[in-house]
């Protein structure tokens, strides 16, 4: 009973989504900012998800998520920019001949490689930043605890670096960034890879490798004991991590249109560490949840703070540019203070526990009225 009432209430939420998709495509340009803000939610998530493997389910307190989203996004910006649009695009230095003639190679390619391009450009973008991961994983992962986070925000740092020194001005085309970056074709698009990505990661969260990640973070010497390989274990959620990181970055750049190594500073790291620490450490769906939730607190529903307010013909003076980030950051401090372990803590989502809490409520109005 319990499982047939479980995919029901899926069955009717999936309905609903797919209405509410359906509706905002229908009506983009009236409902522009939803919009906007429901693509940017799905793209946080999947880095957010990716961060809470490394650093919920394996206890690996990584911040380099900037970085290799940056591997992804130039790889997919690379890829995608039409051939027409280069000279344009690298018009300081020129753009290198062998990513030129990749290109024409590749746009003259057979019809049916032509739509799922994009998808393979994110796909070997996840594939570079997963090597990059590897390699800088086996010395980095010795390191624990606040030392390995500063290595990995060192590597994210590095990494922007590189983008934006003069001597990759052919590749990445500098500091100058990438522009005329082909978007979604519609919001469907993000949806579908937000899905499979997320999709891919709790089942691998609910395999054997699952398990011992659960385990390594719980304790490390119990975890060894049992015979798990700490360092291939380490290293696998690093590397996996980086490569759904990349992916989000990839998706990033079509959301944006345009990028440039600014797009990639530490502030993104903080903006998904707080986005997982609000959701809950250790929780897929808490993640999901709070990247939709801070994306529409910041971009949106808090933007009433910014603009100039009246009463009586008396400007309130608190109420100027910025102002939302202030009142953003005191509803933070506030969840922070009660709700310790996030939205969701170290659970998942669950139509009973949610079918309980609404029944306690009903009760509680209930036995006030009366």
């Amino acid at each position: 009973m319990k499982k047939s009432k479980n995919l029901i209430y899926s069955a009717i939420f999936g309905v609903i989504i797919l209405l509410l998709l359906f509706f905002l495509e229908a009506n983009k340009f009236q409902y522009g900012m939803a919009y906007t803000i429901l693509q940017k939610g799905m793209i946080l998530a999947v880095v957010a998800v990716s961060m809470n493997l490394v650093t919920g389910f394996t206890g690996l307190f990584s911040l380099g998520q900037a970085g290799f989203m940056a591997i992804g996004a130039y790889v997919t910006g690379i890829f995608l920019i039409p051939s027409d649009s280069i000279s344009e695009v690298y018009y300081i230095s020129g753009v290198n001949p062998a990513i030129a003639s990749f290109k024409n190679w590749l746009e003259s390619g057979p019809a049916f490689l032509q739509p799922i391009i994009p998808y393979l450009a994110l796909i070997i973008g996840g594939l570079l930043a997963a090597l990059f991961a590897a390699v800088i994983g086996y010395p980095v992962l010795r390191l624990k605890s606040d030392y390995l986070a500063i290595a990995t925000l060192g590597f994210s740092e590095i990494m922007r670096a590189i983008i934006s020194s003069p001597q990759m001005d052919r590749v990445t085309n500098g500091s100058y960034g990438l522009k005329k970056i082909p978007g979604f074709t519609s919001i469907f698009e993000p949806f579908g890879i937000m899905v499979v990505c997320i999709l891919l990661m709790v089942l691998l969260l609910r395999s054997t490798y699952g398990r011992a990640f659960r385990a390594i973070r719980e304790d490390e010497i119990a975890a060894e004991a049992m015979g798990i390989n700490l360092a291939k274990h380490k290293q696998m959620s690093f590397i996996i991590g980086s490569f759904f990181s990349a992916i989000s970055g990839g998706m990033l750049a079509m959301f944006m249109r345009s990028i440039d190594s600014k797009s990639f500073s530490v502030s993104l790291t903080y903006d998904i560490l707080l986005i997982v620490v609000i959701g809950g450490i250790g929780s897929v769906s808490g993640s999901v949840i709070a990247a939709l939730l801070v994306t529409a607190s910041k971009e949106w529903w808090l933007r009433f703070f910014d603009n100039p307010l009246f009463i009586g013909g008396v400007q309130i003076p608190l109420f100027r540019t910025g102002f939302r980030m202030v009142i953003f950051s005191v509803i933070l401090l506030i969840v922070v203070l009660f709700y310790q372990r996030g939205i969701m803590g170290k659970n998942e989502f669950s139509w009973a526990r949610l079918e309980k809490r609404l029944l306690k409520l009903f009760k509680r109005g209930g036995a006030k009225n009366a």
